[in-house]
């Protein structure tokens, strides 16, 4: 008997791979009632992985071009951000070079750097910089650039020749699409620009994204799934999907609830 999330895992995964499926069908492929079934489709297309049809459910592929706030962003998935960062928290080292996209995950992470003894952070983050402003032990260099009062980020020209004038050993970066085919994607044009400069200045991209950002597609391309080193997400992501983001090389690691890893 499947527990609760992982049988709403294994129905997200079924609806995705038949396009679409009915109450009656997933009821009695998972032997649970119609009840439990539409129980979960509704959490399902709560957390944007199915959408809810009149009997059942249809996968979705969403073209997603919104932009919502910095604080909008930071109450979704809040759990599984939290859990991502612990795991991130891990492959840094004394002494390492890293750079951290504006993110509320990259956000998180900067709140868990503050017992190291040496550090260089680079960031075009305004949150970020402001959690690492007063940490002696951190050299923080920020890239300047416009401000994007959405994101919260410095984008743009300058902060784009700041970035390539450095080369870090990790980048952290955020997304808000990462999808198999299209790659990595955002709503922003100069954004997009700016995180594809922080890819180019890295001797390893570490993704940090919750399973919300699978199999959508945003505005502007700035990354290959090649480009990916590492991709840390939580354990409501598909397996499906993220086998997929395995067969291009990238190292995947599961951050569950709680931190463990």
């Amino acid at each position: 008997m499947l527990f609760e999330e992982e049988r709403k895992r294994h129905i997200a995964d079924y609806v995705h791979q038949h396009s679409r499926a009915s109450v009656q069908e997933l009821a009695n492929h998972f032997q649970v009632s119609e009840s439990t079934v539409r129980r979960d489709l509704r959490d399902l297309e709560e957390q944007e992985l199915l959408r809810r049809t009149h009997g059942g459910a249809v996968a979705v592929m969403q073209n997603d071009n919104n932009e919502p706030s910095f604080l909008e962003k930071e109450d979704r998935f809040q759990q599984q951000k939290q859990d991502i960062a612990r795991a991130a928290l891990s492959l840094i080292r004394e002494g390492d070079t890293i750079m951290l996209d504006s993110g509320t995950t990259t956000y998180y992470l900067a709140k868990l750097l503050k017992n190291f003894q040496r550090l260089t952070v680079v960031t075009n983050s305004v949150m970020v910089a402001q959690e690492l402003a007063n940490e002696k032990s951190i050299d923080l260099l920020l890239t300047g650039g416009t401000l994007r009062p959405e994101t919260q980020a410095m984008v743009g020209p300058f902060a784009e020749r700041a970035i390539a004038s450095v080369h870090v050993d990790k980048l952290f970066l955020a997304t808000n699409s990462f999808d198999s085919e299209t790659g990595l994607t955002t709503p922003n044009l100069i954004e997009a620009a700016t995180k594809k400069q922080m890819i180019k200045s890295a001797e390893q991209v570490i993704l940090l994204a919750d399973h919300s950002k699978f199999g959508r597609v945003s505005f502007s391309r700035f990354g290959n799934p090649e480009d990916v080193t590492t991709l840390i997400t939580d354990s409501l992501a598909s397996p499906a999907v993220l086998q997929a983001f395995e067969e291009f090389g990238i190292v995947v690691v599961l951050a569950d609830y709680g931190g463990a890893v």
